[in-house]
């Protein structure tokens, strides 16, 4: 099955983005269309400010206020759109990413509304190919499997193994 012109799951995904050495992913949040975090996984976050919840709310605020932000500065469409609706990857004005002196966000909407989302090292090239390599794994792993529900946390293991040995790769 292909996803976003990609090929099925494959034993090699996308090349790892050059950047700084040493443990580089962060954070991964995986959000539904009603704002619900599906799965969230950290990898090397020694700070820890918010309890889980406040820190998935704030992340899926974030999200939704850049995403109005860029909607509604968008100088090439006179038609603005709702906003909160999910578009088609290429259509409308998306942002991908942003960085801070601290770290990288990289973000991918799915036209189903599944939001995920890659906090790394500021220095980590472009991981959209990589978003979109972890979103076929969400199809494959959970999606297809026959026991979950859809809406509900994200608890295969299967996934999580597969995730975790993939994103410590390309970071």
């Amino acid at each position: 099955m292909q996803f976003f012109g990609g090929s099925e799951i494959s034993p090699s995904p996308p090349a790892a983005p050059t950047a700084a050495s040493g443990n580089n992913g962060h954070m991964l949040y995986v959000f539904n269309r009603n704002g619900i975090c599906l799965l969230y996984k950290e990898w090397n976050r020694p700070l820890h400010t918010l309890n889980p919840h406040q820190d998935h709310k704030l992340m899926f605020g974030l999200l939704f206020s850049l995403k109005s932000l860029t909607a509604k500065i968008d100088p090439t469409s006179p038609q603005k759109g709702n906003l909160g609706v999910p578009q088609l990857p290429g259509q409308g004005c998306s942002f991908h990413t942003f960085r801070t002196n601290t770290y990288k966000l990289t973000f991918m909407e799915t036209p189903s509304g599944i939001k995920i989302i890659l906090v790394t090292h500021p220095r980590t090239g472009d991981l959209r190919e990589s978003l979109k390599y972890i979103y076929n794994l969400y199809v494959e792993y959970v999606v297809k499997n026959p026991l979950y529900t859809p809406g509900s946390p994200i608890r295969s293991e299967l996934f999580n193994t597969t995730l975790d040995q993939y994103v410590r790769g390309i970071a």
